[in-house]
């Protein structure tokens, strides 16, 4: 391709050009990354060594797990790497790879979360077919459609990105590479295709958001059909933490990527892109641990066993 002969690398948005600042924020990104490291592999262990867990919600989960330890990897530990090296650049196989895998591993998590919101559907109104309906080979089934539909998300728009012509210059204005930036640096006439990929995929999210959103509107129905307030209380809590999850990352995808683009960085633009990368992998964790009685329980049992 011929951006290929054109661009040999990319540079990419530094936090401070003042090296204790670089430091500051190496710690900073350091402790983040430790923490989502530490809850998301905890996650994982607790549900894999515990057999009280082998449930559809928590094979989910598992799966859910994995994504945000590989979304906050993609971006976080070069970054890091940059402000401990004093360096902006990142290769042009970097970059692909990094779009690649960024919205690999977001595909997949959304298309999981649609999943999530189909067996809590199926456990509240349908509790009788429950098994029946969300059997292992289901669930296997369901955790690869996510895994593969992220695959294919990733490819199309990894493709036409970097299928298009850069002519102008190698400065992505973000600290990872990003689709929006990277299209403001190819030739005007040149990245209408990628802007199509982009409109079929947020018709595709919006087909999930709206699949979700139905869900819930059931499971609400038939929670208030309940008639104890304790019944009604402990159904709906095993909804709480998928609900909390799903609209955080649809807040932080939309306001990151909805909002309107602007020719220049502004440090709102950065801290968005902060948050949209950090939050949700380390949130999760802490959200479907703190309510979850069974999840402290396993926990307890596990470092006990230990």
């Amino acid at each position: 391709m011929s951006n290929r002969t054109t661009v040999t690398e990319f540079l990419l948005l530094g936090f401070s050009e003042v090296q204790e600042l670089q430091i500051l924020h190496f710690v900073v990104f350091l402790v983040i990354y430790l923490a989502a490291l530490v809850g998301n592999i905890l996650i994982f262990m607790v549900i894999v060594f515990d057999h009280h867990l082998h449930t559809p919600m928590y094979f989910f989960l598992m799966n859910l797990s994995i994504l945000d330890l590989g979304s906050i990897s993609v971006t976080i530990p070069k970054s890091m790497a940059n402000s401990l090296m004093n360096t902006r650049s990142i290769s042009y196989a970097g970059c692909v790879a990094q779009v690649f895998f960024l919205f690999f591993l977001l595909g997949a998590n959304f298309s999981l979360l649609t999943f999530m919101a189909y067996d809590r559907y199926v456990a509240i109104c349908q509790p009788l077919h429950h098994e029946t309906i969300m059997n292992s080979r289901a669930c296997v089934q369901m955790a690869a459609g996510a895994w593969i539909s992220g695959i294919l998300h990733s490819v199309l728009h990894t493709g036409n990105t970097f299928a298009l012509t850069f002519c102008g210059g190698n400065m992505v204005d973000q600290f990872f590479c990003e689709i929006p930036q990277l299209l403001k640096l190819t030739c005007s006439d040149s990245y209408l295709t990628e802007v199509r990929v982009i409109a079929f995929s947020t018709c595709l999210f919006l087909g999930c958001f709206i699949f979700i959103t139905v869900s819930y509107v059931q499971i609400f129905k038939s929670v208030l059909r309940i008639p104890s307030e304790q019944g009604r209380h402990k159904t709906f809590s095993t909804c709480l933490p998928h609900l909390i999850v799903v609209s955080l990352f649809v807040c932080t995808g939309a306001f990151a990527y909805l909002k309107p683009t602007s020719s220049s960085t502004s440090a709102l633009d950065l801290v968005v892109a902060v948050l949209c990368s950090v939050l949700p992998p380390i949130m999760n964790p802490i959200i479907y641990s703190v309510r979850n009685k069974e999840m402290k329980a396993a926990l307890r049992r596990l470092t006990e066993c230990r």
